[in-house]
């Protein structure tokens, strides 16, 4: 039998439309198939499923509560918008949702989503203060960076450095994912102090799956990389997604790239979905933060805007920098100066900082971030990147402080915990990681991500090396 691709071949869409309905031959139903129950699905039932898990939904890992939607309301309301008329939906959805009304929850979802893309600005909002950032161009404009600094290193300790900081950054992501959604307080009231896995870890994490799509993408595109080339193989290979990136990846498929794909109805596009995946960028880009910082802006505009990206680009910056500097506290306090001041973002890094300066320990540095941004989903990118300052800052270079302190500020402890992580991988190799956060693994990797399901952490390394040959035009 001819394939339908050898038919099509060198024919325009109207020529191939013409000769189908002049082919297609008449035939007679069975009273089966004049049903249209055949193999039929009820669609109808999978998207309420779908929905009413987006509107609550216990988090993979953690089982933290996770009403995602309402979080949408709050994020608006972050981001200096008034909120009022999508919060009178919140009950009677919840009613909805409770009594199996699907007919009415479906029309309040829909309804709310409208309501917030049509939020008036709230003018007393603090938000509008600060310069809103919409391109890497905007961002270079008001930042100095310093000229890159060449990494001299056989390509051997190289590629040690990126399993090590792969290493660190899954065991970072593990121990977080146990922890993730729930509060300093209430984490200590139930497991204590935290400085090891809680159960056995694994690899399966969100996170992730898009660093993995940043590398494939750079392998095949170098230094011709753009957002549509990373956003493409979002497309084609990651099979779970949430908030932002669950919002960009549907906009994506409708044919809405970036940065419409972040713009268009994302409510979340401020949360921590892009700051999560900066490590990878400061990993292509040793020594080079302009260049890390360009790297993230680009992946981060897939799904995020504003504040959400330079979340994603103060991680590359940390990352990178972590290539030439081996002193923690050396490495974020350049990493913040390289933040544009206006920005709210600057503000929060900023904030958390001088805590730090202000108090000789952690938990009163953090219980002053804590509460200035309470009124922050814990997914959203500000009470993470506090956290972020607070570990670095305090554990300076030990690693297993740092995750001892990452871990008891709670909020997305797995983003958090393993982005920060990779700067000891980075500094220290393997000798600075305990193997009692390594052992678990056995280089083992599974994931939801096509071509990497079943693999090890060292294919992730042996690809990070290639996209970083491939994105600086090395031999």
């Amino acid at each position: 039998m001819t394939k339908k691709s050898e038919l099509f071949k060198d024919k325009t869409a109207r020529q191939i439309a013409i000769e189908m309905i002049n082919s297609s031959k008449p035939r007679l139903q069975s009273e089966e198939e004049a049903e249209w129950v055949q193999g039929y699905v009820n669609l109808g039932d999978v998207e309420i499923n779908h929905l009413r898990q987006r509107w609550f939904a216990e988090v993979p890992g953690s089982m933290a509560p996770d009403h995602v939607l309402i979080g949408a309301i709050q994020a608006t309301e972050n981001k200096g918008y008034n909120v009022d008329e999508a919060e009178k939906l919140i009950v009677p959805t919840q009613i909805a949702y409770e009594t199996n009304d699907n007919a009415t929850f479906l029309k309040n979802y829909a309804l709310i989503f409208k309501l917030l893309s049509e939020a008036p600005k709230n003018l007393k909002s603090d938000y509008w203060n600060y310069t809103q950032y919409h391109d890497f161009e905007q961002y270079k404009e008001n930042v100095e960076f310093p000229a890159p600094q060449l990494i001299e290193m056989s390509k051997d300790r190289l590629i040690s450095k990126l399993h090590a900081a792969w290493s660190a950054q899954i065991a970072g992501g593990a121990i977080g994912t146990m922890l993730e959604g729930y509060t300093t307080d209430n984490i200590r009231e139930r497991f204590g102090e935290v400085t090891e896995y809680l159960r056995q870890p694994s690899t399966h994490n969100d996170d992730i799956l898009f660093e993995l799509a940043f590398i494939d993408a750079a392998i095949k595109k170098g230094k011709n990389l753009t957002a549509d080339d990373i956003a493409l193989e979002w497309i084609a290979n990651i099979a779970y997604t949430w908030s932002a990136e669950e919002i960009a990846m549907l906009n994506l498929k409708r044919g809405i790239f970036p940065p419409e794909s972040a713009r268009l109805n994302n409510p979340w596009n401020e949360w921590i979905g892009a700051q999560m995946r900066g490590a990878v960028c400061g990993l292509v880009a040793p020594g080079n933060p302009e260049y890390a910082a360009y790297l993230a802006w680009m992946d981060g505009s897939i799904s995020h805007i504003n504040n959400g990206i330079i979340g994603e680009v103060f991680n590359a910056i940390l990352v990178s920098l972590s290539w030439t500097d081996t002193s923690i506290r050396s490495i974020l306090k350049k990493s913040i100066d390289l933040l544009p001041t206006d920005s709210e973002y600057y503000s929060v890094v900023k904030f958390a900082y001088d805590k730090c300066l202000e108090y000789n320990e952690w938990e009163p540095a953090w219980r002053e971030c804590e509460e200035k941004y309470r009124r922050y989903n814990w997914i959203h990118a500000y009470p993470n990147a506090a956290a972020e300052v607070i570990a670095l800052y305090y554990a300076e270079e030990d690693f297993n402080k740092c995750m001892n302190i990452i871990s008891m500020c709670g909020q997305d402890v797995d983003c958090n915990a393993g982005q920060i992580g990779t700067l000891y991988g980075v500094i220290h190799g393997f000798e600075g990681i305990d193997e009692k956060w390594l052992n678990p693994f056995n280089d083992e990797f599974v994931s939801l991500y096509r071509g990497y399901e079943k693999t090890t952490i060292s294919y992730i390394t042996e690809n990070t090396y290639q996209a970083y040959i491939s994105l600086n035009g090395k031999n």
